[in-house]
């Protein structure tokens, strides 16, 4: 076996991975509302989070993962060793943050690890910078404002409009519809992260089996179409997100649904559905969001529609600390695997 082919082998198993990782750490985004509220018993939920994440191959289409592939960083710059570099960096990342309890964006710990790299390869150049309005990278630093307060505001009008649409009804049968409502939120959610969070993966890959120098036979690239996805790719990086789901982060999961604020079957539904309808839009035109960014916002929102005191701005404070040091941390992690590879390579 070819040290170029190994090489090939071990950065698709660190890709699937982070898919796995992403999974876990975003377990918390898809479930921690049906399990604050004790709609569903954490098992059944991750489960429940797990089936929709998976069958989200069959939605969206790859939008996202073109815009990963190929609008971060030059083609001409994906190699091997720098995307081995944005694993290596992303999963890191990733995993001390979980470990922390702390939900982050995992997506952007991808595309930090991206920027690290190729900036350690062939300096700013290597970025996709042109018309920087324009470009993925200012698109994604955007939305790393925009989602949380798309999030918030969608949280907060929905929580505002459905409690309006029920004031006059008992707070038992309240609680009683919200119950099987909520199944379907949360449905809605997983559906939707799966469609926007397994692409960042897919855009690793295909910009791996777009660079490698080895002769792939066409059932698993064929480099006459351009670049693409390939529809084992598709299936696989929906596979490991759903199985990461399906172990769950726990610590994440509880900072979620516990800490952050106090959740009833109404609000949780709110929370998932405002944050479902965003994931969706956004997977549509190719804008790689936050799911992480997005659940919270929402939950924020939802709090804050009963009272601002409701939410622990604390807790809050700390996540959003998490979510700026993502992806320069995650960039300077992958830039020094980068820089150690290229020395003893």
């Amino acid at each position: 076996m070819t040290t170029e082919l190994v090489l090939f082998v071990l950065i698709i198993g660190l890709a699937l991975a982070f898919d796995f990782l992403n999974g876990m750490n975003d377990a918390a985004n898809s479930i921690a509302t049906i399990v604050s509220t004790r709609v569903l018993k954490p098992r059944w939920a991750v489960a429940w989070a797990a089936f929709f994440n998976f069958i989200a191959a069959f939605g969206f289409g790859t939008y996202i993962a073109k815009a990963i592939s190929g609008g971060i960083v030059k083609p001409d710059v994906l190699d091997n060793w720098v995307l081995l570099s944005t694993l290596v960096g992303a999963v890191i990342w990733t995993h001390v943050c979980t470990q922390l309890g702390l939900p982050i964006s995992v997506s952007h710990s991808l595309i930090g690890g991206l920027i690290g790299a190729g900036i350690t390869k062939g300096g700013l150049d290597a970025l996709i910078i042109a018309n920087f309005l324009q470009t993925k990278i200012f698109t994604t630093a955007l939305f790393i404002v925009l989602s949380p307060l798309i999030g918030l505001a969608l949280g907060l009008a929905i929580m505002v409009v459905t409690l309006w649409v029920v004031r006059r009804q008992p707070p038992i049968r309240v609680d009683k519809w919200f119950r099987k409502l909520q199944l379907l939120s949360a449905a809605a959610f997983s559906f939707g992260h799966g469609t926007n969070d397994a692409q960042k993966t897919m855009g690793i890959i295909v910009g791996l089996l777009y660079a490698t120098n080895l002769s792939l036979p066409t059932w698993l690239y064929d480099r006459a179409h351009g670049m693409y996805v390939p529809f084992w790719v598709v299936i696989l990086c929906h596979f490991f997100i759903a199985m990461g789901t399906l172990f769950g982060g726990w610590k994440v999961i509880r900072t979620l649904g516990i800490r952050v604020t106090k959740l009833q079957p109404i609000g949780g539904f709110c929370a998932e559905t405002a944050a479902a309808m965003t994931l969706m839009f956004t997977a549509n035109f190719g804008i790689p969001v936050s799911t992480t960014h997005t659940i919270t916002g929402a939950i924020m929102g939802v709090g804050t529609a009963k009272r601002l005191s409701a939410v622990r701005w604390g807790v809050a404070r700390r996540i959003i600390w998490a979510w700026l040091l993502t992806i320069p941390c995650s960039a300077l992690v992958a830039a020094a695997v980068y820089w150690l590879l290229a020395r003893i390579r």
